[in-house]
C-alpha cells in the first residue's frame, strides 16, 4: 500500500468518534447499513436531511480521519482474506456484532489497487436516476476491468460525488518583497525560492508537476525518453526544503517555507486564517482528485426480515443518487471545499451566488484536457517512478 497517495491526513481520531455517535442520535437500535465517509467530505447538514427521508436509526454514517484509513478497513476484510483474521479485526473495529460497510469513501487514485486486490466490487446504476446526469468524462473515470485499468465495456466501480485539483500557495508577503510571480509550474525553479519550496511526498505529483513544466503529460509512460527530466528534479531537488504529504502547510504558515505545493482541500480553509496565503492554479495545468462511493467486496446487506421495506433494502444507492441531486451539489461545493461533478450541468440561475465565481467552476485550465486524473500505469512504469523518486530523493 502506498500511503503517500492520501490527500489529507488527520492527528486527532477522537474527533470523528464522537461525530460518528452524534449521527446515529440517541437511538439505540443497531444500524442496519454502515456507511464510512472521509470527514469533512460530506456536509453533516446534508447527512441530517438524508436521515430524514430514511429510517435514521438503521444508518450508521461513520466519518473517517483518512483515506488511507478506509482503504485499509476493506482491503482487511476482503473476501480473500481469512474469516478468522476478519472477524477478528471487525471485532476490534466495532466491538460489537460483526457488520461490514455497506459503502465507504474512496479517492480515485486508489481506484486501481482496491480493483486490483478484490477489496471492492462493482456498483450497480439500475437505480441510479441521476447517473446519466454526471458529464461523461465521470463514467470514463469509473468504468474499469477487473485489473482496475480503463476499459470502455468495463463494469462501474465507483460514484464520484466531489473533484478538486493540486494548487500552489504561496505566501504574498514574502514574494511581493521580492517581486516574485508565480503564474505555473516552472516558476518554482526560480533561484530565489531554493530551500523556500514545500513539495508532496508523492513520486506521481512531484514528478508529474516536472512533466508538466516540460510538456508532458502527469501520465507519461515513458520517463526515459523525455530529455532533462532527470536534471530538471535535481534542480527543483535543491529548492526544496521539504518534502510531506501530511505535514506541508505548517512551515508556510509560520513562514519556513514560502511556497507549498499541495491539494487544494487542505489549502483553501488555510486562506480566510491567513490572508498573506495565497494560490494559484498553474496555467499548463495539473492533477486532478475525485473522492468517490465504492462498495467494499465484503458488505452487509439488508437482512431478509427487512426485505419489505425497499427504502432500507436500497438504501446505498438511494445516498449514493441523493449526492447527485442539485441542493446536495450545492452544499457539497458550498461546505467542503470541493466541487460537485454535477454543479456544472445546473442552469447559472440554480447555482448559488457564492459559488458562481468559484474558481474551480469556472476555471479554464481545471476544465480542459490540460489538467489530468492521476491514470494507473503498467507495472514496468511504476517500477520508473519509483527508481527516478529514489535516485533523485538519496541526491542530497
Amino acid at each position: 500500500m502506498n500511503y503517500q497517495l492520501s490527500r489529507r491526513y488527520f492527528l486527532k481520531t477522537s474527533a470523528a468518534l464522537g461525530l460518528s455517535q452524534m449521527l446515529l442520535g440517541c437511538s439505540n437500535a443497531t444500524p442496519a447499513i454502515q456507511i464510512l465517509f472521509l470527514e469533512n467530505s460530506i456536509p453533516l447538514r446534508l447527512i441530517k436531511d438524508f436521515q430524514n427521508t430514511t429510517e435514521a436509526n438503521k444508518i450508521d454514517f461513520e466519518p473517517q480521519a483518512q483515506i488511507a484509513q478506509i482503504f485499509e478497513r476493506i482491503f482487511k476484510l476482503s473476501e480473500k482474506n481469512s474469516e478468522k483474521e476478519t472477524k477478528s479485526l471487525t471485532d476490534k473495529i466495532f466491538n460489537k456484532s460483526i457488520i461490514y460497510p455497506s459503502l465507504t469513501s474512496l479517492g480515485d487514485v486508489w481506484l486501481a489497487s482496491a480493483i486490483n486486490q478484490n477489496a471492492i466490487q462493482p456498483l450497480s446504476i439500475k437505480n441510479l436516476a441521476n447517473w446519466q446526469k454526471l458529464p461523461a468524462s465521470w463514467h470514463k473515470l469509473v468504468r474499469r476491468n477487473s485489473k482496475g485499468n480503463f476499459a470502455e465495456d468495463g463494469e462501474i466501480y465507483g460514484a464520484p460525488y466531489r473533484w478538486g485539483s493540486t494548487v500552489i500557495a504561496y505566501r504574498s508577503d514574502k514574494l511581493e518583497k521580492l517581486n516574485l510571480k508565480l503564474k505555473d509550474w516552472q516558476d518554482l525553479w526560480q533561484p530565489e525560492l531554493r530551500d523556500r519550496i514545500s513539495l508532496l511526498d508523492s513520486p506521481r505529483e512531484t514528478i508529474g508537476l516536472t512533466l508538466k513544466k516540460l510538456g508532458y503529460s502527469y501520465n507519461t509512460e515513458n520517463l526515459n525518453s523525455v530529455l532533462g527530466l532527470e536534471t530538471e528534479l535535481l534542480e527543483l531537488n535543491q529548492q526544496a526544503k521539504l518534502y510531506s504529504s501530511d505535514h506541508y502547510l505548517e512551515p508556510l504558515v509560520l513562514g519556513d517555507t514560502w511556497v507549498a505545493v499541495g491539494w487544494s482541500t487542505d489549502i483553501l480553509p488555510l486562506l480566510k486564517r491567513y490572508p498573506d496565503i495565497k494560490f494559484v492554479i498553474p496555467e499548463s495545468g495539473t492533477s486532478l482528485w475525485a473522492d468517490i462511493w465504492v462498495k467494499p467486496a465484503k458488505s452487509t446487506e439488508p437482512s431478509p426480515s427487512m426485505a419489505e421495506d425497499e427504502s432500507i433494502v436500497n438504501i446505498v444507492q438511494q445516498w449514493i443518487d441523493y449526492c447527485w441531486k442539485p441542493q446536495a451539489a450545492k452544499q457539497i461545493s458550498l461546505f467542503t471545499d470541493g466541487i460537485s461533478p454535477i454543479l456544472p450541468t445546473l442552469e447559472p440561475k440554480e447555482i448559488p451566488k457564492d459559488l458562481r465565481d468559484n474558481i474551480f467552476l469556472n476555471s479554464k485550465v481545471l476544465n480542459s484536457d490540460k489538467s489530468e486524473f492521476l491514470l494507473p500505469l503498467q507495472a514496468e512504469t511504476e517500477q520508473q517512478y519509483r527508481d527516478l523518486w529514489l535516485k533523485i530523493r538519496q541526491s542530497g
